[in-house]
């Protein structure tokens, strides 16, 4: 796992995906990956998707202006967010709310690494806090 701390952009995948969103000026690059997590349904979730999934959820809080840590991790998406303003939709909302709660629910690899690490508590509590600034 390519993660440094537990908060969700501390990993290389989520750092990407958030550069990612400088070349987008709509919602179309978080609607498809929370779509890619949802469309997993049961099977195995892989942790890449998995963080991907958390970085476009945390977007979306961060639009409802629910902003949470901001650091040079989450500049590039703060920066986007901010010029995009925007209010994401409900159904948005409810999307990223799906995949937060499939990432904490098995079978999905980043729940089990997380789990075996010692930082688990840590990662929890980070989920459990954009679960609330989301909302649900």
């Amino acid at each position: 796992m390519g993660a440094w701390g537990s908060g969700i952009f501390e990993n290389d995948t989520a750092s990407d995906w958030a550069f990612d969103l400088d070349g987008v000026n709509d919602t179309s690059l978080i609607e498809s990956t929370l779509e890619k997590v949802i469309g997993v349904g049961a099977e195995y979730l892989q942790a890449p998707d998995a963080e991907e999934g958390l970085a476009a959820a945390e977007t979306v809080a961060r639009m409802k202006g629910q902003w949470g840590t901001r650091d040079s991790y989450t500049e590039p998406m703060d920066r986007w967010v901010e010029r995009l303003n925007r209010t994401p939709s409900s159904e948005l909302v409810r999307k990223a709310v799906v995949v937060v709660d499939r990432i904490l629910s098995e079978p999905s690899e980043l729940l089990e690494l997380w789990t075996e690490s010692e930082e688990y508590d840590a990662w929890k509590a980070s989920m459990s806090n954009l679960r609330a600034r989301l909302g649900a």
